[in-house]
């Protein structure tokens, strides 16, 4: 049996992921961030942040602090958004910086492997933006449809 440094392990690794696998670890990566939070939390740590008056962000991603995340993410529980920000954050999508000020400031921040993530999530949030209108019209099509088979 020969020995494998940690770098050759985790390039057989990568080469063995399979999603379609019941007990591939990539399904509960897949798992965790095709919860909505996880795509809004990231898309507004991306390009589609809220935005200060006065200050140029221009297109890129930014830090925000956690109450800044709160009033953008309408819904999202207390609960809910701190265990959104924690599991990012152990899977190195994100960091978290503590500022000891008074009182103390905490920013969240994309990484490079969060960032390499928004793009795709923000691709699918523009899709349902851009998408929602035609959805909604084939929703009530279907419906319709129902309705008319039982009646």
């Amino acid at each position: 049996m020969s020995t494998q440094t940690a770098a050759q392990r985790r390039a057989e690794e990568k080469t063995s992921y399979n999603a379609f696998m019941a007990g591939c670890p990539s399904r509960q990566l897949l798992d965790r961030i095709s919860d909505k939070w996880v795509a809004l939390v990231l898309a507004a740590l991306g390009s589609d942040g809220p935005y200060r008056p006065g200050v140029d962000h221009g297109d890129g991603p930014r830090s925000m602090r956690y109450s800044e995340l709160s009033r953008r993410l309408a819904g999202a529980s207390q609960k809910m958004l701190t265990q959104t920000l924690r599991s990012l954050e152990v899977d190195g999508l994100i960091t978290r910086t503590v500022t000891p000020t008074v009182p103390v400031t905490v920013t969240y921040e994309l990484t490079e492997l969060g960032l390499s993530l928004n793009h795709v999530v923000a691709g699918l949030k523009d899709w349902a933006e851009a998408h929602m209108g035609e959805v909604l019209a084939h929703r009530e099509e279907h419906q319709r449809a129902a309705a008319g088979a039982e009646g």
